[in-house]
Formats: structure tokens, C-alpha cells, sequence
């Protein structure tokens, strides 16, 4: 059954650009980076759970958001490790077709994530008498809903239409995980109609969020210049300054994956970048949110001392 689709019946991972010799050293580097995704993020979850002054729409979009972040490192790193330790490049098919899929499910997740919280903090600054009525639990969970609606909608679109192109020739893939674009290059098949619905879905799931974003960061700076005050912007930069350092993060890897060009021959810029997108960034997160965060490290010491 497998064969009609392609004559391929495996692919091999390159894996990251870096020198035998230093292949122990990065190993024990991105295992402790996954760890700590790992731990920093079910920190989040546990203390957003455990602290009844954390049950607000703010930190329930935040554990959603640690949530993914987890799932999203979790898609691409533990094979990554597994290649590097037992020097084994291979990934079948399915698998390869199944970790496309889960990347671009998350990496969609997390983007509709990051638009609700800037929606949320929206309202809390511009519209703070109201806050209470229009984030609204069920308004909160249909957020939810709705962006696990559409990026599991995003990321199958993008994996049938993968699932149906052959591979006959070369099946390295000169990356670390089963990058889509890094697959399309690979292909003997005609992908007009991938690259097509790549910049058309990719519109809905990265470019209008963004948009949302700095629409809603824009109104806020306008609000908090109309009624300057120490205070104001002090609580302002306490609440947003965590989420727009996330937010920064988050697509200025993705513009620098997706937007400049890289060399056919070389890819070596792309692997690079994408550690930064799918290793770095979900670790980083939980440090951002609980050192910049007041409430965070109130719930924490509140644990630690009991």
C-alpha cells in the first residue's frame, strides 16, 4: 500500500551541521536544553494549577502555551538526540509523514496561542472596566478551541498533500526532523500545488496572527501614551513585556527561517535557525514568564515555602 504512494521507503536525517569529534558535547548540550523545556514549562502548568490568584484568562492561555511547547520540542528533539547517540539516521516513511504533521500542528498552535494572549492583554489595559465581561470563560475556551480547530485543519491540508507526492531518488533530508520544505525539495512530484498552499494557508496561520499582534500591541502603546503615568506604564511593561519577548522570539525565527533566502547547495543556515525555532525558544519561555512575571514568582516562593 505503501509503495504506491512512494518508492521510498525510508529517509535519512543529516541531522545538525557539526563535526564528529564535537557530536558528544552537543549531545549533552540539547539534553539538557530539552530537559529544561521539559521541567520549565510543566513548572508553568503546575503553579498556573496549584495558585488559585493565577485562574485568570492570562494564565490560562499561558498553560496552553507551555503545553505546546512542550508537544512542539517533543516532536523534533528526542529524535534528534536518539540519531546523535546511536549514530542511526533513519526515519521511515510514516514516521517522517507523522512528525511533518505534528511540527506544523504545534508550531500553528503556538501562533494562535500568542494571538489570543495579545488579544487578552488588549482588553485588560484599553478596556479594563469591561475586562471581566469580555473574557469570559466561554470566550476563552472557544479561543482555544478555535486555534486547535484550524491548525490541525493547517497542518493535515499540508500533510495529505504531501502524503501524495513521490520520492524515487535521493532520500537524505539535509536537516534534523522532517522539515516540509526540506521534503518538497526531495519530491519527484510537481509541488506547484504545496508551494501554493504553503503561502496561502501560511497567510492564516502565521501572517493575520502577527497582524493581530501588533494591531493589538499598537492600541495598547496608543492608550498608555494617551494617559502617561509611571505607574501605567510600569504595569503595562510587567504584564506585556514578558509576552512580547515570546512573541519577538517566536517569528523572528520564523521570518528568518521562512523569509530569507537560503542557498540550495547550503543549508546549513536553515538547520541553524530551526534549532533556534523548535529547541531554544520553548526552553527560553518559562525563564521570560517566571523572571519577568510578579505573579509567577509569588506562586513560586508560595510552593517552595509551603
Amino acid at each position: 500500500m505503501r509503495e504506491n504512494q512512494s518508492s521510498v521507503s525510508e529517509f535519512l536525517l543529516l541531522g545538525l551541521p557539526i563535526q564528529p569529534e564535537e557530536q558528544g558535547m552537543y549531545y549533552a548540550l540539547f539534553l539538557a536544553m530539552y530537559l529544561t523545556t521539559l521541567l520549565g514549562n510543566l513548572l508553568i502548568i503546575l503553579l498556573i494549577r496549584l495558585d488559585s490568584r493565577l485562574h485568570t484568562p492570562m494564565y490560562f492561555f499561558l498553560s496552553h502555551l507551555a503545553l505546546t511547547d512542550i508537544c512542539f520540542s517533543s516532536v523534533t528533539a528526542p529524535k534528534m538526540l536518539t540519531n546523535m547517540l546511536m549514530q542511526d539516521q533513519s526515519i521511515s516513511y510514516a514516521g517522517c509523514i507523522c512528525q511533518a504533521y505534528f511540527f506544523l500542528f504545534f508550531a500553528d498552535l503556538d501562533s494562535f496561542l500568542l494571538t489570543s494572549m495579545a488579544y487578552d492583554r488588549y482588553v485588560a489595559i484599553c478596556h479594563p472596566l469591561h475586562y471581566t465581561t469580555v473574557m469570559s470563560q466561554s470566550l476563552c475556551f472557544l479561543f482555544i478551541i478555535v486555534s486547535w480547530v484550524l491548525s490541525s485543519a493547517s497542518a493535515l491540508v499540508h500533510t495529505l498533500l504531501l502524503a501524495r507526492l513521490s520520492f524515487c531518488g535521493d532520500n537524505t533530508i539535509h536537516h534534523f526532523f522532517c522539515d516540509l520544505s526540506a521534503l518538497l525539495k526531495l519530491s519527484s512530484s510537481d509541488t506547484t500545488i504545496n508551494q501554493l498552499v504553503i503561502l496561502t494557508v501560511g497567510v492564516v496561520v502565521i501572517t493575520v496572527p502577527l497582524m493581530c499582534i501588533l494591531v493589538s500591541y499598537g492600541l495598547i502603546g496608543a492608550t498608555i501614551l494617551r494617559r502617561p503615568s509611571v505607574k501605567g506604564i510600569c504595569k503595562a511593561f510587567s504584564t506585556c513585556g514578558s509576552h512580547l519577548s515570546v512573541v519577538f522570539l517566536y517569528y523572528g525565527a520564523i521570518i528568518g527561517l521562512y523569509s530569507v533566502p537560503s542557498s540550495n547547495n547550503n543549508n546549513d543556515q536553515d538547520v541553524i535557525v530551526s534549532v533556534l525555532y523548535t529547541v531554544v525558544t520553548p526552553m527560553l519561555n518559562p525563564f521570560i514568564y517566571s523572571l519577568r512575571n510578579r505573579d509567577m514568582k509569588g506562586a513560586l516562593g508560595n510552593i517552595l515555602m509551603g
